[in-house]
C-alpha cells in the first residue's frame, strides 16, 4: 500500500508541476540515492528503474558473491551459502541483483522519502521559474490579474506562476479588476528566502520599446535603431530613432500611416503623448527635435556645463514648456542638456497672449480673464485693479498677482 501511494504521488506531481520525464527520473533517483546510502552506507550498486507513464518503480542491489567467511562489506558482498538459496547455479564471482521492495523499509522511511521529494520537486520548481524568467527580462509579457492590493497586483502567466507589478511600476492611469488581461515587460527577476519573485513593470523605457518592436517591423528587423527614450509615465514620452537605410524615413516608420502603428501603443500606455523624433548628432539641431512641437528661434549652446538657451516667440513658449512641464523636461533628459527657454521679443512694447503664462498664472484665472475680454497681457494692464474686481470673480490679492506678473514680462 505505502508503494502504491508513492507511484501516486510522482504521478500527481507529474502532471501537475508539468515536470518532464527526464528530470522526474533524476529526482526519484537522487531522492532513493540518498535514502539506500544512509541505510546501506552506499548506493553506487544499487540501479533504479522508474517508468513514469506506467507508474512502475524498483529497486535492485547488486552484490558479489564470495567465499563463506570471506565477505568484507555486507552491502556489496554476499556470501555463497545465501547466494545458493535464491539460485543453486551460482558460483563464486558472480554478480547477484535482488529486487528491494519498499514496504521492506518500513512507514517512517516511506514519509522520508516522500517529504524528501516534495522538497526536491520545490526546489526544481522554484529554480526553474528562476531560470525561466530571468532569460525573460526586458521581454514584453501577457498574464492575468488574479489579485488587486493597494501597493502591487498579483498577475497570474498562462502556467499559473505568479508574478508582481508593483503600484510604483504602473502607470498612473492603470485600473484593474480580477480576470483582466495585463501585459507588461519582465523588470527584474530575484531570489528571495529561496523563492522566485518576477518584478513586473509598465513604467520603464525598455516597455514601450519592446512596444515599438511589436508594432513597427523595421525596429523589430533592426533597419530603424531606437536611440534613446525617455517617458513621464502616462503623460508624454519622447523616442530618438536613426535609420540605416537612407530610402527609409525612421520617423514615418514609426508613426505609421495616419498614425495607425503609434495609436496601438498610445492606447496601451493610457493617452500617453509619444514624440518620435530623428536621431542627430548635432546638439543644436537635436535640441530643436527634441522641443517639437514648439518651433525655436536661436539657440546657444555651452558645451562645458552642458547648458542651452533657447530663444523662441512668445506664443511658442507654451508649447516647449509643455503641460506640467513635461515637454522641456523631457527634452532635457533626451538630449543631455540643461534647456532655458526665452521669449524673443523683437518688439519692445509687442503685446503677449495670456495662454503664455499658464506656466505662471492658474488655467482658470486666465478663463476668468478672458471672460471679459482680455485676451493678452496688454489688454489686462490697461484696465485698473478696481474695475478688474468689478468685473470679474477675482479677488484683488489674486489680481494683484497677475498684474505683477505680467508686468514683468514687459521689464
Amino acid at each position: 500500500m505505502e508503494q502504491l501511494n508513492l507511484v501516486e504521488t510522482f504521478s500527481e506531481f507529474k502532471e501537475f508541476k508539468n515536470i518532464d520525464r527526464e528530470t522526474m527520473m533524476r529526482i526519484l533517483e537522487e531522492v532513493f540515492k540518498h535514502m539506500l546510502s544512509k541505510r546501506f552506507g552506499s548506493a553506487d550498486n544499487f540501479d533504479i528503474i522508474v517508468n513514469i507513464d506506467k507508474g512502475d518503480l524498483e529497486i535492485w542491489r547488486n552484490r558479489i558473491i564470495v567465499e563463506d567467511g570471506m565477505v568484507e562489506d555486507e552491502n556489496t558482498q554476499v556470501p555463497y551459502s545465501d547466494a545458493i538459496k535464491i539460485e543453486p547455479d551460482f558460483e563464486v564471482g558472480e554478480e547477484l541483483s535482488e529486487e528491494i521492495k519498499l514496504i521492506d523499509f518500513g512507514r517512517r522511511e516511506i514519509l522520508a522519502i516522500r517529504q524528501n521529494l516534495i522538497s526536491k520537486i520545490q526546489e526544481y520548481e522554484k529554480n526553474n521559474i528562476y531560470l525561466k524568467y530571468k532569460d525573460k527580462i526586458g521581454e514584453i509579457i501577457a498574464g492575468e490579474v488574479y489579485q488587486v492590493w493597494k501597493k502591487e497586483i498579483l498577475v497570474l502567466d498562462d502556467e499559473g506562476i505568479e508574478i508582481i507589478l508593483p503600484k510604483s511600476e504602473q502607470i498612473p492611469t492603470d485600473f484593474y479588476r480580477k480576470g483582466d488581461t495585463i501585459r507588461a515587460v519582465v523588470s527584474k527577476v530575484e531570489m528571495k528566502s529561496n523563492n522566485p519573485v518576477i518584478i513586473l513593470s509598465r513604467t520603464s523605457e525598455a516597455f514601450l520599446e519592446r512596444l515599438f518592436e511589436a508594432e513597427v517591423p523595421e525596429v523589430f528587423d533592426g533597419l530603424i535603431q531606437i536611440k534613446k527614450i525617455v517617458r513621464v509615465p502616462g503623460e508624454r514620452a519622447k523616442i530618438a530613432v536613426e535609420s540605416y537605410d537612407d530610402r527609409i524615413d525612421p520617423v514615418g516608420a514609426c508613426v505609421g500611416m495616419k498614425g495607425s502603428r503609434i495609436h496601438g501603443i498610445v492606447r496601451e500606455l493610457k493617452n500617453e503623448n509619444i514624440d518620435v523624433i530623428n536621431y542627430t548628432t548635432n546638439p543644436s539641431l537635436y535640441i530643436q527635435r527634441a522641443l517639437s512641437p514648439a518651433k525655436v528661434t536661436s539657440i546657444i549652446i555651452n558645451e562645458e556645463e552642458k547648458k542651452a538657451d533657447v530663444y523662441m516667440k512668445p506664443d511658442q513658449v507654451s508649447l516647449a514648456i509643455g503641460k506640467g512641464g513635461f515637454n522641456i523636461r523631457l527634452a532635457g533628459r533626451l538630449t543631455g542638456y540643461e534647456i532655458d527657454v526665452y521669449r524673443d521679443t523683437d518688439v519692445d512694447n509687442e503685446d503677449v497672449d495670456l495662454m503664455e503664462f499658464s506656466d505662471e498664472i492658474d488655467q482658470w484665472i486666465i478663463d476668468e480673464l478672458k471672460t471679459i475680454g482680455c485676451d493678452t497681457a496688454k489688454s489686462v494692464l490697461d484696465l485698473d485693479v478696481s474695475e478688474l474686481v468689478k468685473r470679474t470673480d477675482l479677488e484683488e490679492e489674486t489680481i494683484n498677482e497677475v498684474i505683477r506678473i505680467l508686468k514683468a514680462e514687459f521689464e
